[in-house]
């Protein structure tokens, strides 16, 4: 695996090698040892796998309490995934790095606590599955709006339609009055 930098020092996109031929493919997507020396140790206690249609926009989701480490990937179709730096004291606060993710090219993104997430269907469906390093707890979930100009995200929204959002991300606080960790 290739644990490769981005604009934010803690956020990292790890691509594996893939091995293929006429039959299918292999790919490691995980290994504790070399997690742990690239991105810190963590333990993941839960797993989820969502589907989503094209032009749905999930995000920018994050928790106040149980904060959680994502590591995010895609199995069928593409989404462009987003990670927020929301702590205080980071010298990356309020910046964001986003990575397309698909299942051609098999990255994984890895979203440490402290962080909001969200992705963006560019296909007309997409598999989206990642780790946790802590529960859901919806008393602690905090929406903030996908086009906040503070944070300003280049989202590559298609055909220049409007994402499609839940009632909850539609409702997302400013970026000025989300808590912050």
């Amino acid at each position: 695996m290739k644990f490769i930098e981005t604009n934010i020092p803690d956020v990292k996109i790890i691509e594996p090698q893939v091995f293929g031929d006429e039959r299918g493919f292999f790919m490691e997507t995980f290994r504790t040892s070399l997690f742990n020396e690239h991105c810190g140790e963590r333990e993941f206690v839960q797993e989820n796998h969502s589907k989503s249609s094209k032009g749905i926009l999930r995000g920018l989701h994050y928790q106040t309490e149980n904060t959680q480490g994502k590591l995010v990937r895609v199995t069928k179709g593409e989404v462009f995934d987003v990670a927020v730096d929301l702590r205080k004291d980071s010298p990356t606060f309020g910046q964001w790095a986003g990575v397309l993710l698909s299942e051609d090219n098999k990255r994984q993104l890895w979203v440490p606590e402290g962080f909001a997430h969200g992705f963006y269907v560019t296909t007309e469906e997409a598999e989206f599955v990642y780790k946790c390093t802590d529960t859901y707890n919806p008393s602690a979930e905090v929406s903030i709006k996908w086009d906040d100009p503070t944070i300003n995200i280049d989202w590559p929204i298609t055909e220049n339609q409007p994402p499609l959002l839940s009632a909850k991300d539609e409702n997302g606080l400013s970026f000025a009055d989300a808590p912050k960790l």
